[in-house]
């Protein structure tokens, strides 16, 4: 498998129950397949604590915002979002197979965001909240006061038109 941001061959890595891509000796980037990169995101995960230090060629310089074709999936450009809501790290995710592709240090500054899951949840939790609360109850307002608007509207129609005067449901007439 090739690097996706420099082209070089990447090396395989085994660490205990999973087995990641490294750019070793290259751009010192690594490559986590489906759900790997949840085992080691975290500082009390020791697994990550080997991958934080791949070595790398210093002299290798990447384009970090440049479209990145995924390794695994034959032609497939990956997406660039962030990693957490602190939108502090961007990492480049296959929109195919799920793998993620992390730059020399991005997996340390991962680790740092949060200790835990449940901190990376209430952090989650507290943003949308604060983004859309308020946004929310209001649209459920004025969803009602429409809701409330139909329903009058409807009643309306029911007492100047009843059933047996709608198409299709009398028996008799040229409707």
């Amino acid at each position: 498998m090739n690097c996706p941001a420099c082209g070089q061959s990447m090396k395989e890595i085994k660490i205990q129950d999973i087995t990641v891509d490294a750019c070793v000796g290259g751009c010192g980037g690594i490559w986590f397949d489906w759900f790997e990169l949840k085992k080691v995101d975290e500082p009390h995960e020791a697994l990550g604590e080997e991958l934080i230090h791949v070595e790398r060629d210093e002299s290798i310089v990447v384009d970090r915002q440049r479209k990145r074709e995924c390794p695994r999936c034959n032609g497939q450009k990956m997406l660039q979002h962030f990693a957490s809501v602190k939108r502090k790290v961007a990492v480049d995710e296959c929109p195919a197979c799920g793998g993620y592709f992390l730059d020399y240090g991005e997996l340390n500054q991962i680790r740092d965001q949060f200790d835990t899951e449940e901190e990376r949840h209430q952090a989650a939790e507290a943003l949308f909240d604060d983004m859309f609360d308020e946004g929310l109850s209001e649209i459920g307002e004025e969803s009602e006061i429409r809701t409330e608007r139909a329903r009058g509207l409807a009643r309306i129609f029911r007492f100047l038109l009843p059933s047996y005067y709608l198409p299709g449901k009398q028996k008799w007439g040229a409707f």
